[in-house]
This record gives C-alpha cells, structure tokens and sequence, in this order.
C-alpha cells in the first residue's frame, strides 16, 4: 500500500487502539512459539465442542413436536454456543497473557 492511498476504517482503528496503548504505557509482547501452539490447539478443541454441540442440536430439533419445544431448544443451543464461545475466549486470553511455558516454569 502507498503512502497515497487512503487508509480503510479497520486500518485507522487499528492505529487509534496502538496509539491508546502506547498513551496507557500497555507493553506489545508477540507470541512465543509455544503459546501460537496453544492458542491454536485451544480453537481446535472449542471448534470440535461446537460442532458436536450443532450435531446434537439438529438431532433434537429433527424430533422436536411442537414449537414451544423448539423454541426452547433453540435458546438452549444459542446458550451453550455463547457459553463455549466465552469460555473459549478466555482461555485463548490466559495462554496470551502467559509468558514461555519454559520461564513460567524455572527451567
């Protein structure tokens, strides 16, 4: 990209929140090896757990007799997949915020 052509709305947002950083002393740390690792075994596992999750819901729901009994799973399905999601989420936070497996442990 040169330095003429304007800049998109993800772009300029991105460079606001750096900036808001910087201004609030927060410290960039990239990724180590180790915690890429974990963070992508992590989606793997919550991405397998929604998908069973869907499985499990269109069987039900295939069997489901009446639409108040729908409707209820529905909003049991939507619960759950909000419930892995945020559970997900926060994992993925506490592997980010962890220094190298290798230093967390004294070797």
């Amino acid at each position: 990209m040169s330095e003429n052509e304007p800049k998109s709305a993800w772009e300029l947002a991105l460079e606001r929140l750096k900036k808001k950083d910087r201004e609030d002393g927060v410290e960039e740390r990239p990724l180590t090896a180790g915690q890429r690792k974990e963070i992508g075994d992590l989606r793997k596992v919550y991405e397998a757990r929604l998908a069973e999750r869907e499985i499990l819901f269109q069987s039900a729901r295939r069997e489901a007799a009446d639409p108040e009994a729908l409707e209820k799973l529905e909003e049991e399905y939507r619960r759950d997949r909000e419930r892995i999601g945020s559970e997900r989420d926060r994992k993925i936070e506490e592997a980010r915020g962890r220094r190298s497996s290798s230093s967390s442990k004294g070797l």
